[in-house]
């Protein structure tokens, strides 16, 4: 049975329409990890996007993730026409000390760029973190390299708060800059 995200209880799925395409934002099943796993191994495939080198990650570990964040986090998928075209997970630190930290991953499938996939994805995260008490702020970590993806995290409030010199490693041996973003909830006092 496949659920879909929405913004809220109650509320009716997320649909967008783009270039002609249906677009769903849903929420992850176990049953998504070996699609999630073919598509970052070819996702990694493009230096600059993803720290993980194919095949690094099993398949299993999708699946943990995803069955994990079902109660603790947010994962979600984002599909067309039956085929997932994106990614994205909020996923809080596991320390008591920074629970309130949740870490964001988002990726978008290759050969789906610049179709409004991430920010889809990204504005549902987002939404949820913002009506999510346990959230007190997203970071994430994004190449230097990485011009289009700052560009989407800054559209939405991320603000830099560090940069990792030499931290990647990339296929071809160079060494990349990470930076460190965050996002703070706005949420109006009691």
């Amino acid at each position: 049975m496949r659920y879909f995200a929405s913004p809220g209880a109650g509320a009716p799925p997320i649909h967008v329409k783009r270039m002609g395409a249906d677009l769903r934002i849903l929420a992850a099943l176990p049953a998504d990890a070996e699609a999630i796993a073919a598509a970052e191994a070819e996702t990694q495939r493009t230096p600059g996007l993803l720290v993980g080198q194919p095949g690094e990650i099993p398949v299993a570990a999708y699946r943990g993730k995803i069955a994990q964040l079902a109660t603790d986090g947010r994962y979600l998928v984002g599909e067309e026409t039956g085929a997932l075209v994106g990614h994205a997970f909020l996923d809080p630190m596991p320390m008591r000390a920074n629970a309130h930290v949740f870490r964001l991953t988002i990726v978008v499938h290759p050969g789906h760029l610049g179709r409004g996939i991430g920010t889809a994805l990204l504005r549902d995260l987002l939404d949820w973190a913002q009506r999510e008490a346990r959230v007190g702020k997203v970071e994430l970590n994004v190449r230097a390299g990485n011009l289009r993806a700052q560009r989407l995290y800054g559209k939405f409030g991320f603000v830099e708060e560090a940069r990792f010199r030499q931290r990647v490693r990339r296929s071809d041996g160079t060494l990349e800059d990470d930076l460190g973003m965050a996002w703070f909830p706005r949420r109006q006092m009691p």
